[in-house]
């Protein structure tokens, strides 16, 4: 058994669990409601309907993708533990870094078909409306999928992390839970009120950029709403922009760094766990 045929059973079981239809359906869902619904105002703010998607899409993103990643990933180790499978697994002639990263395959690919299926409808819809849509446009859509795809390689990443170090799948969705409220909630709110209370004295613009990029959501909507200059000015992040001065492959280059680290701590610790 290699990579690819673990990668495939855990995309088998996905299906049968039926992950993959509701992903792709809640997706689908409130990218088309947003889609129909919130570019209604592109008549009076004179914005391109597709930039609105990519505005308001990019925000939902911070919100689903990191919830259904964790949801994907808390249990890829422990769960497989305690059903009595991942002895079976590993009897076979696989390495355990080999399981590891064919589960994360298999969970990715997962991920990857709801993000394009679902975020497509969108792209689909305004298209349908028959709007003029600039070649910028549809370049910062491309940007949002994939960097929608790679913060949810992060949490997925995170969630295997939090697998392999945790004794049951209870704490591993107290863990996944903990995470996603920290990283979604807590972080933003807590660095708003540490710059409110700085008031510029002591944190800097690199400062600044610093505790942006310890948060892979922050580095994901900065990327995302201010790489292109209609969607900067339609989000309101113009003046952000100015005092955060990150390049667009910066940014990526932090999501790609949290998709290695938690990995890599998840495989030290499980080539170690005893089973």
């Amino acid at each position: 058994m290699g990579l690819l045929a673990i990668a495939g059973r855990e995309i088998r079981e996905g299906s049968r669990n039926h992950w993959i239809v509701a992903s792709t359906l809640l997706l689908a869902t409130l990218s088309l409601t947003i889609a129909l619904l919130g570019s209604a105002p592109t008549g009076t703010v004179k914005a391109n309907a597709l930039d609105i998607v990519v505005v308001s899409l990019s925000s939902l993103t911070t919100l689903l993708v990191p919830l259904i990643s964790l949801l994907l990933a808390h249990d890829a180790i422990v769960g497989e533990q305690e059903r009595g499978t991942l002895l079976l697994l590993l009897s076979y002639p696989v390495a355990r870094s080999q399981v590891l990263i064919g589960k994360f395959i298999g969970h990715l690919s997962l991920l990857c078909f709801a993000t394009l299926i679902g975020y497509s409808a969108a792209a689909l819809a305004v298209t349908a409306r028959g709007d003029l849509t600039p070649q910028e446009s549809w370049h910062s859509f491309s940007v949002m999928v994939g960097s929608s795809i790679l913060l949810g390689a992060v949490f997925i990443s995170i969630g295997y992390a939090i697998s392999v170090h945790v004794a049951s799948r209870g704490a591993a969705v107290i863990a996944a839970v903990g995470v996603w409220l920290l990283f979604v909630l807590l972080y933003d709110m807590a660095l708003l009120g540490i710059l409110v209370l700085d008031q510029g004295r002591h944190i800097g613009p690199m400062g600044f950029n610093v505790l942006l990029l310890l948060n892979p959501n922050d580095a994901y909507r900065v990327l995302n709403l201010t790489a292109f200059a209609d969607v900067r000015l339609l989000s309101g992040m113009a003046g952000m922009s100015a005092g955060a001065q990150l390049h667009p492959s910066f940014l990526i280059a932090d999501l790609s760094v949290w998709v290695a680290i938690p990995l890599l701590v998840a495989r030290v610790k499980f080539e170690r766990k005893e089973l």
